[in-house]
């Protein structure tokens, strides 16, 4: 069972980590520009979650022969933690959401590949990760490619946009993956600390907490930067018929 729920999760991920840049990306070509609503998008199916950890708990209650079942595992010192690390995925969220916004897919994909080399650094400082050759190779590949596409910006740079938007947007993702490159070992720090046994429902938990803590803070941005009243529309072209309806809606009053 753990075999398959493992390589259910890998798949997921493939296909999200996958088409997840191609779909955002088309939304920005299609002439979309909220920021906010885009990072919102990214962890929105947190409730999603419910359904395994509703299963894992009558699972366990029922190996329990029905006696007294936690329906929480996490303990109060680790939901603080979690909320730490979701307040760090809402902002590695919008930095990511800006990059894709500004750059072509391929440039932003590698460029957040830098994680890699941000996560091995991260966790050589926080969880004492000891590099090998294999590692050092890695972090050094990245890196160069990363200097290289910094000294051709521009060559690929988007037809009619700034200058100044394309090299933001290369300065973001480089943000962008280096909090997420903060995160897996503080994620990994927080699993060492905690005095439990790591299970798929914990993990499911740990997870659902801070996507809804990264959803709430998108959310909050969303308010600031008045999103909610374009939010049910993903594309552009209905913001402009909405505008049209209004219009005449106005006229005839």
């Amino acid at each position: 069972m753990k075999k398959v729920l493992l390589v259910i999760n890998c798949i997921i991920l493939a296909v999200g980590t996958c088409g997840g840049p191609l779909v955002m990306r088309l939304y920005f070509i299609k002439g979309g520009k909220r920021i906010w609503l885009s990072s919102w998008l990214q962890t929105a199916a947190w409730p999603i979650n419910f359904i395994p950890l509703v299963i894992s708990y009558f699972y366990r209650r029922k190996n329990n022969n029905n006696t007294t079942t936690k329906l929480i595992l996490m303990t109060p010192r680790i939901f603080l933690a979690t909320i730490g690390i979701g307040i760090l995925q809402g902002f590695t969220n919008y930095f990511y959401a800006y990059g894709i916004g500004k750059l072509p897919v391929s440039t932003s994909g590698l460029l957040f590949a830098t994680q890699l080399a941000f996560t091995a650094f991260f966790a050589f400082l926080i969880v004492k990760l000891k590099f090998t050759p294999y590692s050092v190779n890695s972090v050094f590949l990245l890196t160069i490619g990363a200097v290289v596409l910094a000294l051709r910006s521009g060559g690929d740079q988007p037809e009619g946009e700034p200058k100044k938007e394309y090299i933001l947007g290369f300065v973001m993702t480089l943000a962008s993956a280096a909090l997420t490159g903060l995160i897996f070992p503080l994620v990994e720090l927080i699993y060492k600390k905690t005095q439990q046994t790591i299970t798929y429902t914990f993990v499911l938990e740990f997870q659902t907490l801070y996507c809804f803590v990264a959803t709430v803070l998108a959310t909050i941005g969303m308010i600031i930067n008045k999103d909610f009243q374009v939010s049910l529309f993903l594309f552009p072209q209905f913001e402009y018929y909405v505008h049209i309806y209004q219009t005449k809606s106005a006229h005839k009053t």
